[in-house]
């Protein structure tokens, strides 16, 4: 699975905290695994073991900081709060913060990039420009 892929597994079930709690989640994640087996696409095929505990443990990693990195959002996002933001671009921004601020392997272009390029994706017509805006100012 190539790391865009990777990526946009680990928002997709990212996006399930915003709908489940968080004790809730090893089992969220094991029906989207499931689900994921069932649709036999050419990417299922593709994802490996190695795949499945980067999702996971991505996931894992992120939850307990969402206080901090939805107080590190708010301290930049003039005008807007967690609170009244979109799901999906919350989700979106927390991915993005998490890969800039946490994960070394990530430079902080590629996460804006790839956040935006989520946006694209599966946000509404103004989201990948405020995505860029937040995450702009975070960097």
């Amino acid at each position: 699975m190539t790391r865009r892929e990777l990526r946009e597994n680990t928002f997709i079930l990212l996006f399930h905290k915003e709908f489940h709690e968080i004790d809730e989640m090893e089992e969220q994640f094991n029906l989207f695994m499931e689900e994921y087996n069932d649709i036999q696409s050419e990417a299922f095929r593709q994802m490996s073991e190695k795949d499945r505990h980067f999702i996971h443990d991505r996931v894992f990693d992120i939850m307990p900081k969402l206080k901090d990195i939805d107080e590190a959002i708010n301290s930049v996002a003039e005008g807007w709060s967690t609170g009244r933001m979109g799901r999906v671009d919350l989700t979106i921004l927390r991915l993005a913060y998490y890969e800039i601020k946490y994960d070394d392997d990530v430079p902080e272009a590629v996460a804006i990039n790839e956040a935006v390029e989520l946006a694209k994706k599966f946000g509404g017509e103004t989201s990948p420009a405020f995505i860029n805006g937040i995450l702009a100012k975070v960097v």
